[in-house]
């Protein structure tokens, strides 16, 4: 899969909008300020393609990214962010369960988690999102650049256990800002890109 060959395509508030042509579709999910669009921008090894917002909680659409004409990268909105309003949050929660209720839409979850932290009730939500539509799923616990190196394994052990992650599920300590771990969730997108 060529990565330069990437492309915005499409914003969506609405099921309907979807695209139609069936390419496998890898959907990324965090919290507001996580850094997902810096996850993604560093798997593409891209600065500012998936964009950085100044203000979290303001990517309310579901973007589809298409790469090299073989996948999608699907941008969900962010959550959990205090200052965005109840009506926001429920909306929200409305379009997340109607992406997830035709499971075969998503060909592989990457759930977005702060290394750093325990990982919130909202994470625990998303979490429960990709495990009840029963396809494959990840974990990326970004931030990894600020932990010491004797916080690794227990964070690691906290977020597995936090998130009642099964053994087979991948967590994988990630920085989007050294690039630890790309090659790792690189080599998943791929298994499922058919690249």
């Amino acid at each position: 899969m060529n990565l330069q060959i990437a492309e915005f395509v499409t914003s969506i508030t609405d099921l309907s909008q979807l695209p139609k042509d069936g390419l496998p579709q890898i959907a990324f999910s965090g919290k507001s300020n996580v850094g997902k669009s810096s996850v993604i921008n560093r798997v593409l090894n891209r600065k500012n393609f998936a964009r950085v917002g100044e203000t979290p909680g303001k990517t309310v659409h579901i973007n589809f990214f298409r790469v090299d004409n073989r996948a999608y990268f699907v941008d969900l909105p962010g959550y959990g962010y205090a200052k965005v309003p109840k009506a926001e949050k429920e909306r929200w929660g409305r379009l997340m369960e109607a992406y997830f209720s035709v499971p075969e839409r998503v060909d592989l979850g990457v759930l977005i988690v702060d290394a750093r932290h325990k990982p919130t009730a909202d994470d625990i939500t998303m979490c429960s999102y990709f495990q009840s539509a029963g396809r494959p799923f990840l974990v990326v616990a970004n931030k990894l650049d600020k932990l010491k190196k004797s916080e690794l394994e227990p964070n690691m052990a906290l977020i597995r256990q936090t998130l009642s992650l099964s053994p087979e599920t991948k967590l994988i300590p990630f920085s989007a800002e050294k690039g630890t771990g790309r090659e790792e969730l690189l080599r998943q997108i791929l298994a499922v890109a058919g690249a």
